[in-house]
């Protein structure tokens, strides 16, 4: 079974800067489950059946031109069935002012918020924010870097140098997003949006010299809240006995979430310069996104289009 999530009302305030008009208790204590919302219009109109109360509900500059063509009595009779719905939070925007509004929201302990933004752009920005805090999620163990703009989540076994690699990105100029344990949360069904947890955040574990504060060492710019995951490296110690892939013809996918991010499998050996391999894997993963392929590219040039070359493993070279 799925996990609900849930989002503090006062999350919201702060991140809006929500005026507020009425709360019935501690805006802490009072949690949004649903990352839709609504605009009230046909429930305004007299029309409840699909209402799902648990969406935030939004009143703008149509609601507030509709609901004054009533006379006053017809008026109060919508505007109290609608907060007797109980709809989880009800904001208006455009700093409009609606009378009857505060105090049908006070009968029926109804959160009644207000915000100078225009409609549009107030839902947009809110629906974004909680996808991202509603988001289904999962805790890997890993390292999660930003290297050319790409969002490179590191995964192998530990004590393999995924730490040690983090830190030799962060040198040549790339950012750390987490060591140790990445919260990846779904924000989209395209997207994952990788995180540290805030207890650890910027900290990273070296064998032997212990856990450094990155953004103290390296600085602010050498660290970054969250980024989307664009590329999965799977790090595992070299075996002899195992083919690995040397064209790159291969798409290689890891499932996360339900989604299948693109990925590759990097076998490691002393000698390796992993932050380097990464540098350049990131980039060709760019580069594959805006339609170029090398390794097709060759095969091509050599009259080989649609072929797959045999791969003898006898003859890598390990660098």
């Amino acid at each position: 079974m799925a996990t609900a999530y849930t989002v503090e009302l006062s999350r919201i305030i702060k991140e809006f800067s929500l005026e507020t008009l009425y709360l019935s208790e501690n805006p802490e204590k009072i949690l949004i489950a649903n990352n839709d919302v609504n605009r009230p219009g046909l429930q305004f109109g007299g029309y409840y059946k699909y209402f799902d109360n648990t969406r935030i509900q939004i009143v703008g500059k149509a609601e507030e031109s509709y609901i004054k063509t009533f006379n006053k009595e017809k008026y109060n009779e919508l505007v109290d069935t609608f907060f007797a719905s109980l709809p989880a939070a009800v904001i208006i925007t455009r700093g409009i002012k609606l009378e009857g509004f505060v105090e049908a929201a006070k009968k029926y302990n109804v959160p009644l918020l207000r915000t100078a933004d225009s409609t549009s752009e107030f839902m947009a920005s809110l629906i974004a924010f909680l996808n991202l805090c509603l988001a289904p999620r999962i805790t890997r163990h890993g390292v999660l870097v930003e290297v050319y703009g790409e969002g490179i989540l590191i995964l192998g076994e530990s004590g393999v140098g995924k730490s040690e690699t983090a830190i030799e990105l962060v040198k040549r100029g790339h950012r750390l997003i987490a060591d140790d344990a990445v919260e990846i949360r779904k924000v989209s069904n395209k997207s994952l949006v990788g995180t540290a947890p805030s207890n650890i955040r910027h900290f990273i574990e070296l064998r032997g010299i212990g856990i450094i504060n990155v953004s103290r060492i390296f600085g602010a710019g050498a660290v970054k809240l969250t980024e989307k995951i664009d590329y999965i490296i799977n790090i595992e110690p070299w075996d002899n006995e195992k083919v690995y892939d040397r064209m790159g013809l291969e798409e290689q996918t890891t499932e996360i979430l339900g989604l299948n991010i693109p990925s590759i499998t990097i076998p490691v050996k002393p000698g390796r310069n992993l932050a380097v391999i990464i540098e350049v894997a990131a980039m060709n993963n760019r580069q594959k996104k805006l339609g170029y392929n090398a390794a097709a590219d060759l095969l091509s040039r050599l009259g080989m289009a649609g072929e797959a070359p045999e791969q003898n493993d006898t003859d890598i070279e390990v660098f």
